[in-house]
């Protein structure tokens, strides 16, 4: 089989000299040409350490004969975006960085690709444009950083703001939060969207196994990548691509992990973007199908009580595997040309597990604490939870879903009928909730905040105000058409589709109107007006009369990339990826 990259060079005389100009040597020419893509940059922790990933692939390349060509598109943090309108660009990003992958690999072709990055928007946008090149590719996890003092992590530095905003700590104890947070590099160090994709990436079957998660700050880490750089010259003259590995069957593999860890509901706009560019459809329905009765089995933060850092020391997704295999296609394929039942054996016989609890008695340690690999992983029988991990709820409120994390969620909201506080964007409902403008059984909306609205952003200092609150975080809900950090944790229900600015149910929603709330039996309806209850076929009719009254907002914004995504995205219960159709 002739490779990609020399046909191109015969097509394309100039291909040689331009890059012997650009440090390539005349024997380079003719190797297997992998372009080794990343988000590294010093944009971030998550991003800022990829560089010697980058170059550790680009060695197991040169090692395994090949030639490894850096490019990069570096992506934003979520976390510094938070607070003001940076963080309306977040979703945006991860279709920017797709389409400039998209670029980079077609616009020079190459014959394989390595593909590094860690977090929420990062990991996404790569497995998208991945998915978009389709040649033969490999993914590269950045892994997560380590806890600070006190096991802190920084998901928890939202509850300390709160806390301060409301004068129960002094400005001394936040800065000190502040200042210990993110003691590395690596992702935040709990099961946020960052930690979450890098999973799923393992779980489609599109890294080394055993990778994805690891600390930032561990040996093991540069050696997978390393070796990642040695099988994408392999995979390369193979010629197997992610279309051969990205099935319905590792999708659902992914899903069903997703479950067992408690993963972050952005997975919800995510993997649907990525099976789109495969031309599978996951919707909101096929996590909710396949979360009922799945065993929820990571004791990590948000939901449970340990950093993220613990995950690999407990053994990582292959132990998440190994508990859930019942419930797995073992025979998906995967990059290393065997299946998913034949990796996790390998991992078993080649004493992966031995590995990971040498570092888990180093981590006790460290930290002073003594933990077994059972109290971060569950085993299947001694689950957490046996529902699953989310639940999309639908009624005249969200008939095309809305999403709740359950195992996040206080069980008092689990069945409720409360109160709706409506608000049109989310500073007006954070400064309510702060100053203690909304009660008990209130359900507070914040709405005109989805793709088409102002980019999606995450409602996650609202959240944190809530689910902070002693009294508030178990007596009243926060519904949007936006969505919500993976940290996020509280009665919070995110992706209210059709949003607002589509002209979603949610734009009708009146003060005083009465929400019921039922997250087992999924439904998330209008039942009263004024304290009032209404049959459905009254409550049918109201809302077609406030119709006739609604009128559209005005576009947030008249140019660039968030009046291209808004005029361009997609239902947030689809993926929210560009829809031009």
């Amino acid at each position: 089989m002739e490779l990609t990259s020399q046909k191109m060079r015969k097509i394309a005389p100039e291909l040689d000299p331009l890059r012997i100009g650009t440090g390539w040597k005349p024997e380079d020419l003719g190797k297997v040409q992998i372009i080794i893509e990343s988000t590294a940059g010093d944009s971030h922790p998550g991003s800022g350490h990829l560089f010697k990933l980058v170059e550790a692939v680009r060695k197991g390349v040169s090692d395994a004969g090949g030639y490894g060509a850096r490019y990069f598109c570096t992506d934003i943090c979520d976390g510094e975006s938070q607070g003001h309108d940076g963080i309306n660009f977040s979703l945006a990003s991860r279709e920017m960085i797709a389409n400039m992958i998209e670029i980079h690999a077609n616009a020079t072709p190459f014959d394989g690709g390595v593909f590094i990055s860690s977090c929420d928007k990062g990991m996404p946008g790569n497995l998208i444009g991945m998915a978009r090149v389709n040649i033969p590719s490999i993914m590269v996890t950045g892994g997560t950083m380590s806890a600070g003092p006190e096991l802190l992590t920084l998901e928890q530095l939202g509850m300390y703001s709160a806390k301060f905003e409301r004068g129960e700590i002094d400005e001394a104890k936040l800065t000190w939060a502040k200042h210990n947070a993110c003691p590395s590099c690596g992702a935040c160090s709990f099961i946020g969207t960052a930690s979450t994709m890098q999973i799923m990436a393992e779980a489609m079957g599109l890294t080394l196994p055993g990778s994805a998660l690891l600390p930032a700050t561990s040996p093991d880490l540069v050696d997978y990548a390393y070796n990642a750089g040695k099988r994408i010259v392999e995979l390369a003259r193979e010629g197997t691509k992610p279309s051969d590995i990205v099935t319905m069957d590792s999708l659902e593999n992914a899903i069903m992990v997703h479950a067992a860890i408690s993963g972050s509901t952005n997975c919800l706009l995510h993997l649907p973007a990525i099976a789109h560019e495969y031309g599978l459809t996951i919707t909101g329905d096929t996590f909710d199908r396949l979360h009922r009765g799945a065993h929820y089995l990571l004791d990590l933060r948000p939901a449970g009580k340990w950093p993220a850092e613990f995950f690999y020391y407990a053994g990582g997704v292959p132990a998440i595997m190994e508990e859930i295999r019942g419930v797995l296609h073992l025979d998906a394929k995967t990059i290393t040309g065997k299946t998913l039942g034949e990796n996790l054996d390998d991992l078993k016989a080649g004493g992966f597990y031995e590995r990971c609890q040498k570092w888990l008695d180093e981590a006790n340690r460290k930290y002073s604490i003594s933990i077994t690999k059972e109290d971060i992983i569950r085993p299947y029988d001694k689950a957490i939870g046996t529902k699953g991990s989310i639940a999309v709820l639908k009624g005249n409120l969200a008939p095309e879903g809305a999403v709740i994390k359950h195992t996040a969620c206080p069980p008092e909201m689990y069945k409720a009928v409360l109160n709706a506080r409506p608000f049109d964007s989310e500073e007006e409902c954070l400064d309510a909730v702060l100053h203690h403008k909304v009660k008990k059984g209130d359900a507070v909306f914040i709405r005109y905040e989805g793709p088409k609205g102002s980019g999606m952003p995450e409602m996650f200092y609202t959240s944190e105000a809530i689910s902070s609150d002693a009294e508030l975080g178990r007596a009243i809900a926060l519904i949007t058409d936006g969505r919500f950090s993976g940290a996020s944790t509280g009665p919070v229900i995110g992706h209210c589709s059709p949003e607002a600015m589509a002209g979603g149910p949610i734009a009708l929603v009146e003060e005083g109107d009465m929400i019921e709330l039922d997250v087992f039996a999924r439904k998330l309806d209008i039942v009263g007006v004024k304290g009032e209850r209404k049959t459905p076929e009254e409550i049918d009719a109201i809302l077609a009369e406030r119709r006739k009254n609604w009128k559209p907002h005005a576009k947030k914004y008249s140019r660039g990339v968030l009046r291209l995504f808004s005029d361009l995205a997609a239902s947030p219960m689809k993926g929210a990826y560009l829809e031009y159709e």
